[in-house]
């Protein structure tokens, strides 16, 4: 395939393969019993999308199913609901031989121990992420060891009860809050991309109620009038036209990641509160925006006369989209889903005109033409990645903005982050360690 080229990613979201059924986070556990932990791909679904979940980092693999028993080991605080008692045992053995300290306690450092000793499951970044998280929401401490297997027990459990988020009466096992969200999980790597991930497929969130519809078809009303203007069609498409095209829209498609971070941002200040993790992640998203059109900038110079309209257009929808984000945030998400998913089409059609474009045309050179530097580097596309590999990339990140921004939509003030809950960040994790153990046995 002539994107081979790009460097598959190692890291999630928002891949978007599956039918997602609801807006949470959810683990896709179907368990017809308690006894029962059936396969996942992803941690989090999507409500209505038709399309599948964005990869994470710890993905939870398939697991056995495990003999639901009540067990009591040691000082554990509870009764354990899943764990069978040799599968505690040999986890209890693997605490207390990562416990440098002979504390009887797991701090950061000891779980980054725990997960080394087991690196054909997680993998460098996972584990320094996962240590990294564990060491916020621990606020620099540590927790028994006993407790810590009753984490493990309350994250299996919990896979087929939806991977539910613990209120503060409650509490989670392993003290996991929220508070890391609000300033953790905003960077993503673009550069690891799947070839599963670049594959993707086109997707459409139907619309329910006026303020869905209506949002659809103001999406479809622009792209009327800006096909209409541009002289775009699928039959015409050359190099200059989608470097034309994709340079102003890119112009345009970086102001709602900004305009909704910067609004809840102030809303953070005014109100004192936190933001629950979101308007890092738009900052990012808008950063992403601003990539592709540095990239396809570095391909062709626009005119005076263009850069005149992108002004025009930046003032229009940013003034226009800044203050309708202000009355309804969740029209605006819901608003850029769907022109998330118009540039996933776009980009489709781009594709397939490069790879069946003939051969000596200018279209059929970008099957081999090296990409810009700044894209080998941001994407990771290797030295010798192609426009069209390039495309691939830019598509994959259009395809998750599109969920994104349709998962925000359905989302309930003052829910975190779904796309980063340290809760539901942690439970996979110790979901992926147990599969380990119970694999080895």
């Amino acid at each position: 395939m002539m994107f081979a080229n790009a460097q598959r990613i190692g890291l999630k979201a928002l891949t978007c393969r599956a039918q997602a059924t609801t807006i949470a986070r959810r683990a896709l556990f179907p368990s017809t019993t308690p006894a029962a932990v059936v396969s996942s791909v992803s941690d989090y679904t999507f409500n209505r999308c038709g399309t599948p979940p964005i990869s994470h980092n710890f993905s939870t693999l398939a697991m056995d199913a495990i003999p639901l028993k009540k067990t009591e080991l040691g000082t554990v605080t509870r009764t354990l609901e899943t764990l069978d008692m040799s599968v505690v045992e040999k986890i209890k053995a693997e605490l207390m031989e990562a416990d440098v300290k002979n504390d009887g306690r797991i701090d950061a450092e000891e779980l980054k121990t725990l997960l080394r000793s087991h690196n054909n499951t997680f993998t460098d970044s996972e584990i320094i992420e996962i240590s990294d998280l564990y060491y916020a929401v621990r606020a620099g401490g540590s927790v028994s060891i006993d407790r810590f297997i009753e984490a493990i027990d309350h994250a299996v459990v919990n896979a087929d009860k939806g991977g539910r988020h613990f209120t503060k009466r409650e509490g989670h096992p392993l003290g996991a809050g929220s508070c890391a969200a609000e300033y953790m999980g905003a960077a993503k790597s673009h550069g690891n991309y799947t070839s599963e991930e670049l594959d993707v497929k086109l997707t459409h969130v139907k619309p329910e109620g006026i303020k869905d519809t209506i949002a659809l078809n103001s999406v479809k009303a622009v792209r009327f009038f800006f096909d209409t203007a541009t002289g775009w069609t699928n039959n015409s498409i050359t190099t200059d036209k989608v470097l034309q095209r994709v340079i102003f829209l890119e112009t345009v498609a970086a102001v709602p990641g900004m305009v909704a971070a910067i609004i809840r941002h102030f809303r953070s200040l005014r109100k004192m509160q936190r933001d629950g993790g979101l308007l890092q992640m738009f900052l990012e998203e808008a950063n992403n925006e601003r990539m592709h059109l540095l990239t396809f900038v570095g391909m062709k110079n626009p005119s005076y006369a263009f850069r005149v309209a992108v002004l025009g257009g930046q003032i229009g929808f940013g003034s226009g989209f800044f203050l309708a984000y202000m009355i309804s945030p969740k029209f605006c998400h819901r608003f850029v889903g769907y022109i998330e998913e118009e540039a996933c089409s776009t980009y489709t059609k781009i594709i397939d005109a490069i790879e069946n474009a003939p051969d000596g045309s200018d279209l059929a050179e970008w099957r081999t033409e090296p990409a810009p530097k700044i894209a080998l580097a941001y994407w990771k596309l290797g030295e010798k990645g192609t426009v069209l590999d390039l495309m691939y990339a830019v598509r994959a990140d259009e395809a998750e903005h599109r969920d994104v921004n349709h998962l925000v939509s359905e989302m309930k003030d003052g829910q975190v982050n779904p796309m980063f809950d340290p809760q539901v960040k942690l439970d996979m994790m110790l979901r992926k360690y147990v599969r380990d153990i119970m694999k080895a046995n």
